[in-house]
This record gives C-alpha cells, sequence and structure tokens, in this order.
C-alpha cells in the first residue's frame, strides 16, 4: 500500500541526493571505477558531512534511530551516483545489524557509538571460498580457550574489507550442532591473527574493496562473541532478511540512474533527421524501463517498511523485492545500453558502467535463483496452511 514519505524522510533523501550531484558526477565514478580503488577522502567526506552511519543505529547508542525506509533512500541516492561508491557507506550498514540483532545491551554501547559518529566501518564476513549460497557448508572456526577466542578460517567477497576496522565474523563453534552450533564475533582489524588477503579484480563496483579476509590462531576476547553462542546462524537470517531491501534497494538506485541517462539521450539524439525518442521502439523500451523502476521502488520500500514494523512476512517480500529489483537494474542498464547506440558501449558515456555495475546486485546477499527457492518455499507453506 502507498505512504507518503514524511517530510523528515525527504530532507535525508534530499541531502544525500544533493551531496551525490556535488561530488559524485560520472567525471567521479568513473575515475574510481578505473583506478579500481576505495576512495577512502570521499568516504571519509561523506561519513562526516552527511552523518548517516548512524541512520539505523538507535539513539542510546549514538544513532538516529530511525529505519530501513530512511537507510533506503540514502541508498537509493547514492547508488543513482555510483553503486560502488555506495557500497563504502552500505557495507557497514550490513556489517553492523549483527550487532543491532544479537548483541547485548552492553556490547552494543561498546561497539555502535564508534560506528554511528562515522568513525570506521564494519564489513559483514559469512561467505567463503567454498561456501556461497551454501552457508551451512561454511568451514571457519571457534575454539574456546581460557579467557579467549581463537579463530581459523577464511572468508571471501568481503565487501569494504580495505577500509573496515572491525568483521562481524559467522564460525561454528560447534560442528556437530550444525547451523545450530554457529556464533558471530565482532573482531577488530587490530586482532593477532587476522589478515585481509587478496584483492579481487572485479568486472564492476570497481569503486568497492573486495577481498579474502583470513583468520589463522586468531585471538579475541571473550566478550567478542555477539550475543549468545551458537545463536550465530539465527543473527545471520534475521540480518540477511533485514538487509535484503538495501541490495533491491541499489538496484532501484541503477535503474533509474539508467532510465534517467537513456530518456536524456532519447531527446537529444537523432537519426534519420529526427530525435530517436520520437521512435516507438525506443518509446516503448522507455517505457518498459519505467514500468520496472516504478514496480521495484514499490516493491522494495514495502519491504522496508514490513522490516521496521517487524513483521512476520518480511523474509518473504525482502527476497521479492531483491530478486525483483536486481534483475530490473541488469535489464534497465542492458537497455539503456541499446538506446545509447555504439557509444553507449563506450565509458565516455555512462550506461556502460551502470550494465557493469548491475550484474553484482543479482549475486551477493544470496542469488536470484536462492531468493526465488526461499519466495517458493513461502508460497507452498502459505497454500497449506489455507488448505481445507
Amino acid at each position: 500500500m502507498y505512504s507518503q514519505f514524511t517530510e523528515q524522510q525527504l530532507e535525508i533523501r534530499d541531502l544525500v541526493r544533493n551531496f551525490v550531484k556535488k561530488e559524485i558526477p560520472h567525471e567521479v565514478a568513473l575515475h574510481w571505477d578505473e583506478k579500481n580503488q576505495h576512495p577512502t577522502e570521499l568516504i571519509n567526506k561523506m561519513r562526516s558531512e552527511l552523518g548517516i552511519n548512524g541512520l539505523v543505529i538507535p539513539e542510546e547508542y549514538g544513532g538516529w534511530g530511525l529505519g530501513a525506509i530512511e537507510q533506503c533512500l540514502a541508498i537509493e541516492e547514492l547508488s543513482r551516483g555510483c553503486l560502488g561508491i555506495a557500497l563504502g557507506f552500505a557495507y557497514t550498514g550490513l556489517g553492523v545489524l549483527p550487532i543491532l540483532k544479537g548483541a547485548t545491551h552492553e556490547q552494543k554501547l561498546k561497539w555502535l557509538p564508534e560506528i554511528a559518529d562515522g568513525k570506521f566501518g564494519v564489513s559483514f564476513c559469512l561467505s567463503e571460498p567454498g561456501a556461497g549460497s551454501d552457508v551451512p557448508g561454511m568451514t571457519t572456526r571457534a575454539e574456546k580457550k581460557g579467557d579467549k577466542w581463537i579463530i581459523n578460517g577464511a572468508k571471501q567477497w568481503i565487501t569494504g574489507a580495505s577500509d573496515a576496522q572491525a568483521f562481524t565474523v559467522f564460525a561454528y563453534t560447534d560442528k556437530n550442532r550444525g547451523t545450530r552450533g554457529v556464533s558471530c564475533f565482532y573482531v577488530p582489524r587490530s586482532a593477532k591473527g587476522l589478515t585481509v588477503g587478496k584483492k579481487e579484480d572485479k568486472l564492476g563496483i570497481r569503486a568497492s574493496s573486495t577481498h579474502q579476509v583470513i583468520f589463522e590462531d586468531c585471538e579475541v576476547g571473550e566478550d567478542a562473541l555477539v550475543g549468545k553462542e551458537n545463536l550465530g546462524f539465527v543473527y545471520a537470517l534475521q540480518t540477511l532478511n533485514a538487509s535484503r531491501p538495501f541490495v533491491a534497494v541499489m538496484g532501484v538506485g541503477v535503474a533509474q540512474a539508467a532510465l534517467d541517462h537513456a530518456a536524456r539521450y532519447a531527446r537529444e539524439r537523432e537519426q534519420f533527421g529526427v530525435k530517436i525518442g520520437t521512435f516507438q521502439a525506443v518509446q516503448h523500451m522507455l517505457a518498459d524501463m519505467s514500468i520496472k523502476v516504478e514496480t521495484a521502488r514499490e516493491i522494495t520500500y514495502k519491504a522496508a517498511r514490513l522490516s521496521d514494523a517487524n513483521d512476520p512476512n518480511l523474509p518473504k517480500y525482502s527476497a521479492i523485492a531483491k530478486a525483483y529489483a536486481s534483475e530490473c537494474a541488469v535489464q534497465c542498464a542492458t537497455d539503456a545500453v541499446q538506446i545509447f547506440g555504439g557509444y553507449g558501449y563506450t565509458k565516455e558515456y555512462p550506461v556502460e558502467k551502470l550494465m557493469r555495475d548491475s550484474k553484482i546486485l543479482t549475486i551477493f546477499e544470496g542469488t536470484t535463483q536462492i531468493q526465488k527457492n526461499e519466495i517458493a518455499a513461502y508460497v507452498i507453506k502459505e497454500a497449506a496452511s489455507k488448505k481445507d
């Protein structure tokens, strides 16, 4: 159901939108894309000027005390400017969720204020070299020795790893219990035995650093255990359900950018003596893009509202939003390249980067196929509950 944004929500959207227009024009986005480098100074400026690292962190821990709607509005605007740079902000939103979901009050008081202040980022460490979609197949383990936890293993595809000053790490503490034996740990970058490994040379989102993170007899204190032992898998599921609207809204931002560029180009480009925007074939492509963008936006913000309401239907709708909006971004970016023609295939114009960036949205935080598995499971469960 449609719900109008509040004045405060619109102010947050406009604050971020104006920052993007000023600080992240296409030339800047392309510069960092070509350098294949995390834009540290720009991200620090974003954190200090916008102060939005703590949007979803409660006020008692130094944050704004707001919700998923506000977070989505900020991420959508950043993603319209550059998805890679947007991830410089958004990766902390993912990394902090296990703390918000599972940590004790004392742990939150200790960890969250510095994050809310924007002093550093936190990366989420779940995927492994041999366990991407198959999360239970991970091999990282944590063993209690005296008053220390010793972590051994490796995490793969860790967004923001070169910039993060802490990591929320999932490891087996009782392998015999399966997913009921997974725990979560807050691991500072300075922890003995932690190494940020090789950097991935990616197709897109190249302004976002992606690394392997290695734990070799990594030592952390007993208070590094987030919440309760063996509840880590629960925290991970809660985190992914809450974060998928954030990935979905990245898709909305990328798709909207593709539509914006394509519509402007269609008004300016001439072929056969007329603007290409007068061709019905181009008009229909723009119409289809607009339909997809608006549909993706509605389902994404519905999921965000369900998240803020702690609605039990969130897992289903967050999966729907993530699946639809991510595929929408890929299709809209591809169509934008088609409308630009040969120019769209060059780095001189912005749409080829959108095409490269968009693909990751259908892969990370659960592939489209994983989302469909989850959606189907809910559909079958609902059908069973309605059976006479």
